[in-house]
């Protein structure tokens, strides 16, 4: 900075040269003044032993040689250096953001809303918007239904079966004149300002890139998902497979039919046919048993007609540390691990040491090679959560309270995976369930509607007087998985140790079904799911490889 200031100071001194004549004769008794005055600070600083006099000598003569640039050069006269001063000014002043600024008064209070998973969503389609104007801020502009994303994979559903535009949950968003979408990623958030700062997706689809702007608030939702947990496993992020997104089950599709043709291929070894359309899935919950299950499906009715030359060396994987399903029922439990072995998946118990391209190893030793690796292991805080100067749960959630707002800071409030109960409040941290995430944003769309947007509630700052009656209060409503071959568990328990109904088999195999297919965001996704369900019994799976 010393070097910079310097630099600015002989542009200035070197710029003043060729001012008019009128202003030399100033210039010069300014210059023997100042001179004069260093001598007598010199001076006194030799004579008192006093530091302070050195350091205020440099000071005033930045100054006047500052002054005397500005009296003999006006910037008009000479614009390029003009501009080059002002840029040198502004790389010490904190960055100025384009973006949306703070509502006025008279106009609608401004709910920001960062993701567009379950809890998002669900607090976005039942907003009132007569009250709030709402942006949106996320990196994909739709919802993913993700207990029929593993359905996804093997071409039983298609991918747009499971994802729903975010602009059709909330239609204001592309109506309303001030609600707004905005394709891009949440890089921090000024409490103090109110104001969130943001970072646009674009793949280099703009001049600028990074292109950053800012979006000022009222109240701020935070329902910004979570990350796979790879518990500092070397190699899982380069070499595995996850699955929480449209563009996860769509790389995994190519994967899959990608090795399926290549082991096909003449002159690949037997070891190589081996590893090629080896599957192993790490994680024994709902997602990976699940998806299990749709690979188990897939080989023994599709693979075996169109893929008859590997039929017989294609395998499934199943490795967990401890049991699977560890949340259902022993006697769910039971009967998965025994139908999945009678599908033809193995089980493995073992911990994974590391990863790499070919191959997996084990704590144990046990090598494992493979030609697709899928990992679910359940998920954690995003960077962006970590990265936050708010309250954490334990475990490295955002904070709340009983009524989900983050109690450190006003007018924030946090929903979904992000979110967990603070340690005052005497409440578990929820699991990272869709259902718990919706049934969040149900309840929080509640408060705004009712109790937060009562006259001049929603603006900033303005809740100290606002009562928002009963907390939320979260009641299990059961989990569901399918094992596939037309088998599914369903589990009614309210908690692990209460008891309640357990089923499994075919009849739960439609329960299943049917529970999904009514909860689908929208009834053209409900069409799509039909339709597709449909076609597959008929027809059997589309085994493509497109892209």
């Amino acid at each position: 900075m010393a070097l910079a200031r310097i630099a600015r100071s002989g542009l200035r001194r070197s710029v003043g040269g060729n001012g008019s004549f009128s202003h030399e004769k100033g210039m010069f008794s300014e210059e023997v003044w100042t001179h004069k005055f260093s001598l007598l600070h010199h001076e006194n600083a030799a004579a008192h032993g006093n530091q302070s006099y050195l350091s205020s000598i440099k000071t005033l003569n930045y100054m006047s040689i500052w002054s005397r640039g500005i009296r003999t050069t006006p910037h008009q006269q000479f614009p390029n250096a003009a501009r080059v001063l002002e840029e040198s000014e502004s790389e010490y002043e904190e960055p100025r953001y384009a973006g949306l600024e703070a509502t006025k008064p008279g106009e609608k209070p401004r709910v920001v809303v960062i993701g567009t998973g379950w809890g998002a969503c669900r607090f976005l389609k039942g907003l009132d918007t007569k009250i709030y104007d709402v942006v949106c801020i996320s990196p994909r502009n739709h919802m993913v239904f993700t207990p029929l994303l593993a359905s996804t994979c093997v071409g039983t559903l298609e991918f747009r079966s499971v994802a729903e535009p975010v602009s059709r949950i909330q239609s204001s968003l592309a109506t309303d004149p001030n609600s707004y979408f905005y394709l891009a990623s949440c890089i921090g958030i000024d409490t103090n300002k109110h104001e969130v700062y943001c970072e646009t997706v674009s793949n280099g689809g703009l001049p600028q890139e990074p292109h950053q702007f800012k979006v000022a608030y009222d109240k701020l939702v935070i329902a910004a998902g979570a990350e796979p947990l790879t518990f500092g496993i070397k190699g899982v992020n380069e070499n595995a497979f996850f699955l929480r997104e449209v563009y996860h089950a769509q790389e995994i599709r190519k994967k899959l039919l990608l090795n399926l043709m290549l082991s096909q291929n003449p002159g690949i070894s037997e070891e190589e046919k081996k590893r090629l359309v080896h599957c192993v899935v790490i994680g024994g919950g709902p997602t990976g048993v699940e998806f299990s299950g749709e690979l188990s499906d897939f080989i023994m009715r599709d693979v075996q007609d169109q893929y008859t030359q590997v039929k017989d060396y294609i395998k499934v994987t199943l490795i967990e540390a401890n049991e699977i399903l560890s949340s259902f029922d022993i006697g769910l439990r039971q009967y998965a691990t025994k139908h999945l072995n009678k599908c033809g998946v193995s089980l493995m118990r073992g911990v994974v040491k590391e990863v790499h391209p070919k191959k997996i190893v084990l704590n144990d030793g046990t090598v494992v090679p493979y030609g697709l690796l899928v990992w679910s292991t359940g998920v954690g805080p995003s960077q962006f959560v970590k990265s936050l100067h708010l309250p954490k749960s334990p475990g490295g959630r955002i904070g709340v309270d009983e009524w989900l707002r983050v109690p450190s800071v006003e007018d924030v409030f946090a929903v979904g995976d992000c979110a967990g109960f603070l340690e005052q409040t005497r409440r578990p941290v929820l699991p990272a369930l869709a259902q718990v995430a919706e049934r969040q944003g149900k309840y929080l769309v509640g408060l705004f509607n009712k109790k937060i947007g009562k006259p001049i509630g929603g603006k900033a700052l303005n809740m100290k007087d606002i009562s928002l009656g009963d907390p939320f209060v979260y009641k299990h409503l059961g989990s569901m998985a399918s094992v596939g071959r037309y088998k599914a568990l369903v589990d009614l328990r309210q908690s692990k140790d209460a008891k309640g109904i357990s089923l499994a088999g075919f009849l739960s195999w439609l329960i299943w079904r049917s529970a999904y297919l009514t909860r689908v965001v929208s009834w053209r996704n409900r069409f799509y799911v039909a339709v597709n369900w449909a076609t597959t019994l008929v027809f059997g799976r589309d085994n493509s490889r497109i892209g």
